[in-house]
């Protein structure tokens, strides 16, 4: 079967741009990504996602293309532009619904949800998912992370409901340290008037959600926009038969998930147990 290159969507924004003037330039030198991966010495897969404007370039690529190319400094003005849009043009559509929403209701199934996760937390899950990325890059990842959640402080903020499940308060991530201060701060965060967490525990069983995450959004005077995620991608949905079908799982984790003032009082056990682990 002949290999067909991901689509690039040049037009979309700068990061996308970015990508597309590498498979530009490399094409019109005739190399493969292979062999811009070995004169670049960089790793072919990382090359391939910044190509398709699935990640950040970061800041040693930028002039070693243009010494490559011989594009004086094209590259490094583009890199400049694109550090201003930390999120992937894939999820760009879906932090903009998380925006404009008045209610968010999130389930997870393996990591803390972004809008609730510490710095420190952020930045463990940050670079396993991006471990060839300098302190710069991970850095900077965590920052647009943590900036989502400047919408806990708006004089209007979104009503947000968070179901988790027990896994991601004990799968550890960053050290008990790190994972001690994450549960410090869900108990905080559930104290406020606008944000609800319910715990799922294990022995609640399966459900239809089991393996993935699960985003209702609801927008006043709009229909209500799903967004099911998995390890590394995302869809956001519309359909409107295929969303009422979400919210009636969303519905059935509500009823399965723990009351808050029980999920409260789980979180700080599993606090306890991080604090120990802390102090052995």
């Amino acid at each position: 079967m002949t290999f067909q290159p991901r689509e690039l969507f040049p037009d979309r924004s700068a990061r996308d741009l970015f990508g597309a003037e590498i498979r530009r330039q490399r094409e019109k030198a005739g190399m493969s990504l292979r062999r811009l991966s070995e004169v670049l010495n960089y790793s072919k897969s990382h090359l391939a996602r910044i190509e398709a404007a699935e990640t950040l370039p970061y800041d040693d690529l930028p002039a070693t293309l243009d010494a490559c190319f011989g594009t004086d400094g094209s590259f490094a003005r583009l890199h400049a532009l694109a550090k201003n849009e930390p999120f992937p043009g894939k999820y760009r559509r879906m932090i903009e619904i998380e925006r404009r929403a008045a209610v968010i209701e999130q389930y997870n199934c393996a990591i803390i949800p972004g809008l609730l996760q510490t710095p420190e937390l952020a930045e463990a899950w940050l670079r396993v998912g991006h471990p060839e990325a300098p302190d710069a890059g991970i850095q900077a990842l965590v920052k647009a992370r943590i900036d989502r959640q400047t919408l806990f402080s708006r004089p209007k903020p979104p009503r947000c409901w968070f179901i988790l499940d027990e896994a991601v308060l004990r799968r550890p991530a960053g050290g008990p340290q790190v994972m001690q201060r994450q549960m410090a701060s869900l108990v905080e965060r559930g104290t406020q008037g606008d944000v609800t967490l319910q715990v799922l525990p294990f022995t609640s069983g399966l459900h239809p959600e089991a393996g993935g995450s699960l985003r209702l959004f609801t927008i006043p005077d709009e229909p209500v926009v799903a967004y099911e995620e998995g390890s590394h991608s995302g869809t956001i949905i519309e359909d409107r038969d295929t969303v009422t079908k979400l919210r009636e799982n969303y519905d059935l984790l509500r009823a399965m998930a723990l009351p808050p003032r029980d999920s409260e009082a789980m979180i700080r056990a599993v606090m306890k147990e991080w604090t120990r682990a802390t102090h052995p």
